[in-house]
């Protein structure tokens, strides 16, 4: 932190100058946390404190979960330093980047509407009937499904929320942010124990005519089921990232079989544990990039290394 310089747009700059004096071209700028926008947005609320029971003021129950903690000085911070629904902390980013010649791109967590838990999205609260559900019925406390078309258009126009109103350079999607951290979202093996939500089951039964909770969760034909309303999002992604003029470039953040998110066991793999088929996504050109996730669960014997190598193989 830099005395008198955060959460303002001094700040924007300072950080841009030092990424320009490390030799970097090209930045990623967050334009959402939790459920919560970085700019000022009319589909979502400002990123700030947080309401009522959260991570760092947690139920007596709580403490203790994923690291859950009363901390008074995090609470205080918050409250001191958040502005982002009176200062566009992402239009001096683009302002300023492009003046010193920094490309900007925005950064959008697209799967995640609560981080810890505090900051739960308008849309879920307003539509918890479309978060997604377990195998044994239980709905999750935040996470949306892709799976509602509803959902689907929500996303995608906050992106284009965005693209109207900023000349970024480049959308960079990031998937592995999820909700509530409370929510294990993995079984024993790995395999995402969502995805059972009405329009799914529905649609499999039609399909196949078996109902999914008589099969193993991780059939590969239920899995890939469940995986492609994540790909019909994608393909809306990459054709309103080829309406503008000119084209952007879209990058992902994909997970791997060392990562973790909260008190999840490891993930399988993209596709069983999060429901990303980043196959298809290479093959139809859904996507210019990919990274995988930063987060190695401990012992897990996983290094950026073995992940860049397991995307690489991955992708193509």
């Amino acid at each position: 932190n830099v005395p008198g310089l955060d959460g303002g747009l001094a700040g924007v700059r300072h950080m841009l100058d030092m990424c320009q004096a490390a030799g970097w071209s090209r930045i990623y700028w967050r334009c959402l946390d939790a459920g919560r926008s970085l700019y000022p947005s009319k589909l979502m609320d400002p990123m700030g404190p947080p309401h009522g029971d959260n991570y760092f003021d947690p139920k007596p129950e709580e403490v203790g979960k994923v690291g859950a903690r009363k901390n008074e000085v995090v609470l205080q911070k918050m409250k001191d330093r958040y502005h982002y629904g009176t200062i566009d902390s992402l239009a001096e980013a683009v302002r300023y980047g492009h003046q010193i010649g920094l490309e900007i791109h925005a950064w959008f967590s697209i799967n995640e509407d609560d981080h810890a838990w505090g900051w739960p999205s308008r849309y879920t609260v307003a539509h918890p009937e479309h978060r997604w559900k377990r195998r044994d019925g239980s709905y999750y406390r935040s996470q949306l499904s892709f799976a509602h078309p509803q959902v689907r258009s929500y996303k995608l126009a906050i992106i284009q929320e965005v693209l109207d109103s900023y000349p970024v350079d480049g959308l960079f999607i990031d998937w592995i942010r999820t909700g509530d951290v409370r929510d294990p979202q993995v079984d024993a093996s790995g395999v995402a124990d969502y995805g059972y939500e009405d329009i799914l089951v529905d649609g499999f039964k039609a399909k196949f005519g078996l109902d999914p909770h008589t099969i193993p969760n991780n059939d590969p034909r239920w899995v890939r089921h469940r995986a492609e309303p994540q790909t019909e999002f994608m393909r809306s992604v990459r054709k309103l990232a080829d309406s503008r003029s000119p084209k952007l470039p879209v990058a992902v953040m994909v997970q791997h079989p060392w990562s973790y998110r909260g008190d999840n066991p490891k993930y399988a793999d993209n596709l069983q544990g999060l429901l990303l088929d980043v196959e298809t996504w290479a093959r139809e050109s859904l996507m210019d990039a990919a990274v995988p996730a930063g987060y190695y669960a401990p012992n897990s014997g996983g290094t950026p290394e073995l992940a860049y190598e397991h995307l690489k193989k991955l992708t193509g």
